[in-house]
């Protein structure tokens, strides 16, 4: 063949190099994508996430624990979903990030020409759309439970549930992105325990010291909790709110500066 004719064949520039980076929407949806993928794959996390929340919702909302009067289901359910946001955005993401660390998967991710933004953005939004699906669900339980929540209540628990998803993806990537796996997996479990110990003493007393409300209303766990269950109610907590922004900022600027990938 010759060179009249492949010009003649191809038009001009066919096979002419055009590198350009993609755009920064494009990385993030390529990205988000794949960390979807790899979270819906894990089954066992998945389970785990959705297991615990399930058993919760539906044992106290049949069962007579506690004294939590006849709307209990009420209160059961935004405490439920604060749990299943717990489980998902921050114990399950530290551990899988410190463990992707571990094998060297998140080293050959920062090779690439994604920013690490990109990467943790990513991240969260994967595991906000799990946090949708896990909503959802627990909320058609609580509906055949007997749980009737206002419109304006879910809109407003849609974005605390939001706010919250990005405040505790924000921490488990900042303590998944800086310790050993080992460490994580420890530290991870222990800190949920702990947050669900004082979630539970918010939302099991209403006749609480002042100053020890207060006090569990700067852990994230607690003004979740709080802001969640009052937003249901069609009503803004706005220092949970604060709470919650704070603990996501801040964290999330420190796993941004410090987040390492191996």
């Amino acid at each position: 063949m010759t060179t009249e004719s492949t010009t003649e064949r191809f038009a001009p520039g066919t096979f002419t190099a055009d590198p350009r980076p993609s755009s920064r929407a494009a990385m993030l949806v390529a990205q988000t994508r794949l960390e979807l993928i790899l979270l819906l794959r894990n089954g066992e996390q998945l389970l785990l996430t959705m297991l615990i929340p399930i058993t919760l919702l539906v044992g106290l909302s049949l069962l007579p624990f506690g004294d939590l009067g006849t709307d209990r289901v009420d209160k059961i359910v935004p405490a439920v979903m604060m749990v299943a946001v717990m489980s998902t955005a921050f114990t399950g993401q530290a551990i899988a990030v410190g463990f992707d660390r571990r094998y060297g998967a998140l080293k050959r991710l920062g090779a690439t020409a994604l920013p690490r933004w990109g990467i943790i953005t990513g991240k969260c939004s994967a595991v906000l759309i799990v946090v949708v699906l896990q909503a959802v669900l627990l909320g058609a339980i609580g509906f055949a439970l007997g749980w009737r929540p206002a419109f304006v209540g879910l809109v407003l628990g849609a974005v605390v549930i939001a706010l919250g998803t990005a405040t505790f993806a924000a921490m488990g990537l900042l303590l998944g992105g800086t310790l050993k796996a080992e460490v994580v997996l420890a530290l991870a479990n222990i800190l949920w325990f702990v947050m669900l110990g004082i979630a539970s003493i918010v939302f099991a007393s209403d006749d609480l010291p002042s100053a020890l409300s207060v006090i569990a209303r700067l852990v994230p766990s607690g003004a979740l909790a709080v802001t969640l269950e009052e937003a249901m109610r069609s009503s803004i907590d706005w220092f949970g709110v604060i709470v919650l922004g704070v603990w996501g900022l801040v964290t999330g600027y420190l796993a941004t500066r410090f987040f390492r990938f191996h």
